[in-house]
């Protein structure tokens, strides 16, 4: 049964993103991750959370993510008020006409309820880039800025009288357009943001050391375009539970993952592996990461997370909790929502 698509205020929600990889957890089917990911969307919707995004990982097969379009329009219609969206779209591996028209449909879906996130990455390794973008040489991170301006006049911003693609619609025509976000884990995408007055988001899971001043960075940049006033938010492993060997296990999960796909392994990983690195040497006494994560008890995974929130100046947190038990991620983001102050 649908859903009905009704969307809550913002002042309503908690400024709460989570950012979910639809992981396939070692022994379980693609059909069963992509039912326990709607699990999760709906977990935090019911937790008051004000987004769900999914991200685009392609040659993966621990991953259940390589379509986010189809994802978030199956969500969509299995939730009722959260906003739901990709973190991101790669853009180069897409034309931006063919990015417009599929989120406008999403939009006629689910009106009001949807995000779309652009990256310039290609979320994934340089063959399967090359293959995604039909073998064409272009430079991506050159072209990035054409296409971001491409999909805004498809958008509905339009394009200057003379263009050759001004008889062109983005189909179906909707009188919105999704709320728009630029994802970056480097200076360049805050930077871009600023300049062309667009929401930024920030990686702080992947480039942690740099994420506070490059947010800081943008807000003091930030000059009106497409949106009139500053908006940011920052991604941020987290993992709240007051048993102390899951949060180890989350920790060393994260580790083993690392690990892996520097090594080039993109398979699920089975429990008992995670297990016997946390009890590693390699991992009990090797260099550990703390200020990448916000792990531990609920009341300071909270206090680490709005502290990180407050010195960025960001207006939302987006949280990312890899794990091979669904359950206890589902825990965690309840338990970072009854913490979260009102």
């Amino acid at each position: 049964m649908t859903a009905p698509h009704h969307q809550t205020p913002p002042d309503q929600t908690l400024p709460l993103g989570v950012l979910d990889f639809v992981g396939i957890e070692y022994g379980e089917t693609p059909t069963e991750s992509i039912a326990g990911a709607v699990e999760v969307a709906r977990a935090v919707e019911a937790a008051n959370y004000r987004r769900y995004w999914v991200s685009e990982h392609h040659n993966m097969s621990s991953l259940a993510c390589s379509a986010p379009e189809i994802l978030i329009a199956h969500i969509l219609t299995l939730t009722g008020r959260i906003r739901v969206g990709a973190a991101g779209m790669m853009l180069p591996n897409h034309t931006a006409f063919k990015v417009a028209e599929t989120f406008r449909t999403l939009l006629a879906i689910a009106p009001g309820r949807v995000d779309l996130g652009l990256g310039r990455a290609p979320g994934t390794d340089p063959l399967t880039a090359h293959v995604l973008r039909r073998g064409t040489n272009a430079d991506a991170a050159a072209d990035f800025p054409n296409q971001v301006g491409e999909l805004l006049a498809f958008l509905g911003d339009g394009f200057p009288e003379g263009h050759p693609y001004t008889r062109l619609i983005a189909a179906p025509v909707v009188e919105e357009r999704p709320e728009l976000f630029l994802l970056g884990s480097s200076h360049y995408g805050p930077q871009f943001a600023a300049v062309n007055g667009m929401r930024a988001v920030f990686a702080h899971h992947m480039s942690p050391e740099i994420a506070v001043d490059v947010l800081r960075d943008y807000r003091a940049r930030f000059q009106p375009g497409v949106e009139q006033r500053p908006w940011s938010a920052i991604s941020v492993l987290a993992f709240a539970s007051d048993d102390e060997a899951e949060v180890t296990r989350f920790e060393a999960g994260w580790a083993l993952t690392m690990a892996n796909l520097r090594r080039g392994v993109r398979t699920p990983i089975r429990p008992e592996e995670v297990d016997t690195f946390a009890a590693s040497p390699a991992f009990t006494h090797g260099p550990r990461d703390p200020e990448r994560m916000a792990i531990g008890p609920a009341d300071q995974v909270v206090a680490r997370l709005r502290a990180l929130q407050d010195a960025s100046g960001a207006d939302e947190v987006v949280i990312v909790t890899p794990g091979l038990d669904r359950s206890a991620r589902i825990a965690s983001f309840e338990a970072i929502a009854d913490a979260w102050p009102r």
